[in-house]
């Protein structure tokens, strides 16, 4: 594996890649690699003739008062479990580099970033989108890599994908849990032994609404309540959000008719934890 630090030889390469006719398949991360990143990049592997992987803690997508300074980075064990998994290139540009001075150009997704975390973080998904277009235009690749615990990411990028006529097929994989449940996250790490210990409630509560829709429940306030009782059980946790939102669009729906998410925010001091569950059904 070889890492690449600046924007302008990952573009020297990706344009050999695509003279030489490469499969690339991208995973973007922000680094302090977890289970879940590896999973994605096993998904890469199997498509691709060159998987690069990019870590990029993005500024623009953190808000005034969120831990960007503080968020995670350990680049040398990033490393190590990138080439033990597969990686090729490892792209860890710095951001001075990737915003360079006067840079002023944004892309906004509209609609799709007016609920759950992007009315709940404002500017975030402007963040997001604009970090990730950058990378696909410097990596260039068929396809890209995303988790679905970031599941109204995926929305968003597949929206500007579509709507920017961006040559990239955006892949979600499936959420990757520990073995009592809890989604892998990066910002895990910032939890207490306690708060590590209560925040199993988010995907206990989402279990038990998706056993309920198997049951046959479709009406989603009946689903949100479960959810909502089952986290407001725990002491330390503190609900930013429980919501039923269309797959596609994000917008809230009151009861399941085709594909939905069921998504949940929930703070534990400070840490802000997000997961999710899809409940689809082909017709009624």
């Amino acid at each position: 594996m070889k890492t690449i630090e600046t924007v302008a030889e990952m573009v020297q390469l990706a344009k050999a890649w695509r003279k030489d006719g490469k499969r690339v398949g991208l995973v973007p991360t922000m680094g302090y690699l977890h289970q879940g990143h590896l999973s994605l990049v096993a998904a890469a592997r199997l498509d691709s003739d060159i998987v690069v992987m990019s870590i990029f803690v993005n500024p623009t997508q953190f808000g005034p008062n969120e831990d960007y300074a503080a968020y995670p980075r350990d680049l040398e064990h990033d490393q190590a479990l990138a080439e033990g998994a597969g990686v090729d290139y490892l792209f860890a540009p710095q951001p001075g580099d990737m915003y360079p001075k006067g840079y002023s150009t944004f892309v906004n997704v509209e609609g799709v970033t007016d609920y759950l975390c992007g009315a709940k973080r404002p500017g975030h998904f402007r963040g997001v989108a604009t970090v990730v277009s950058k990378l696909f235009h410097i990596v260039q690749p068929e396809k890209a890599y995303f988790g679905q615990k970031d599941g109204q990411q995926v929305a968003v990028l597949r929206r500007m994908v579509a709507d920017l006529n961006m040559p990239v097929e955006i892949i979600a994989r499936p959420i990757v849990r520990e073995a009592d449940g809890v989604a892998l996250s990066s910002r895990n790490v910032y939890l207490s032994a306690e708060q590590r210990q209560q925040a199993v409630v988010l995907s206990q509560g989402l279990a038990k609404a998706r056993d309920l829709f198997i049951q046959g429940e479709r009406d989603g306030e009946a689903l949100k309540q479960v959810v909502t009782d089952t986290i407001q059980s725990a002491s330390l946790a503190k609900i930013d959000y429980v919501q039923l939102v269309d797959n596609l669009t994000m917008a809230p729906v009151d009861r399941i008719a085709g594909e939905a998410m069921l998504a949940v925010a929930v703070y534990f001091g400070e840490t802000r934890l997000i997961d999710n569950v899809l409940l689809a059904i082909e017709s009624e």
